[in-house]
């Protein structure tokens, strides 16, 4: 049987986003805001954050990532797991959403304008597995007429953003980028160490 669990995370997200847009009382009440957690204890921020988007491009970047990535780490958990590979696909996806903003929520706690929204982080967790898992499998990016090997993105996506982040002059969350594709990697780790011995091995072949 096909694992559903990433049709079901791609339309609770889109229905959600969608809906706070035509209700901006919505948004405010499931976007990220690290001074209403730390003052009223709404921890659920954490979380509910992930399903709502600033806008429609937003909306559907991060959902087309997460389609095109989140298909391949569907098939290898199927084989690396099995009967569990929803559970998995969860533990991957969830705690990446609430572990990618902790560093700014330490950060914005006492600040009543920080808000963030978005399922960056958790996409980014996905991105950076299955950059672990397949690191010559080939992408095609924006304004480049070639492929290149996702481990070479991988590593320049990631120090682009530690860059930009460092600036911190930017309406984008490089931050729970960063610290999203740091738990996949992570996970992986934990979940599947052989991972990280094929990927040394399919770079070096």
């Amino acid at each position: 049987m096909e694992s559903i669990i990433l049709y079901i995370v791609l339309l609770s997200t889109v229905v959600i986003s969608v809906m706070a847009f035509k209700d901006t009382s919505l948004i405010d009440k499931l976007k990220f805001n690290p001074a209403h957690i730390e003052n009223s204890k709404e921890w659920y921020r954490f979380f509910t954050y992930g399903f709502v988007h600033a806008d429609y491009m937003h909306l559907g970047i991060n959902m087309w990532v997460l389609w095109m990535f989140g298909k391949g780490i569907i098939w290898y958990f199927t084989y690396f797991f099995e009967g569990m590979v929803n559970l998995y696909f969860l533990a991957l996806y969830v705690p990446a959403m609430i572990i990618s903003v902790i560093p700014s929520f330490l950060k914005n706690r006492n600040n009543v304008f920080y808000n963030s929204v978005g399922a960056s982080g958790a996409v980014s967790a996905v991105v950076y597995a299955s950059i672990i898992i397949a690191p010559n499998s080939e992408l095609y990016l924006f304004l480049i007429p070639f492929a290149i090997p996702a481990w070479i993105f991988g590593i320049v996506y990631l120090i682009y953003t530690i860059v930009m982040d460092k600036r911190g002059n930017s309406k984008i969350g490089h931050s729970a980028h960063l610290w999203g594709a740091i738990y996949g990697l992570v996970f992986m780790l934990i979940a599947e160490p052989q991972v990280y011995i094929n990927f040394i091995n399919q770079i070096f072949s």
